[in-house]
């Protein structure tokens, strides 16, 4: 998997868009979320907030929410 960069180049959002393979998987990406059902909860406190996304990662094994942010 490539990870996606702020510096120009191919892994770049210009970069990307020119890629026909990312392209195409993108679409596919968009068009299953549109058919999703979604719900939520409101947390308006940033710390309450942080601790209820990571609880819900962990206990609903959520494949996305690595919290990799580097």
């Amino acid at each position: 998997m490539t990870c996606a960069s702020y510096k120009p180049g191919k892994t770049s959002r210009v970069g990307l868009s020119e890629n026909s393979d990312f392209v195409r998987e993108f679409k596919q990406a968009k068009s299953r979320i549109r058919s999703m059902d979604y719900r939520f909860v409101e947390e308006t406190e940033a710390t309450r907030q942080a601790l209820l996304e990571i609880y819900c990662s962990v206990s609903l094994g959520t494949p996305y929410n690595d919290f990799c942010t580097h």
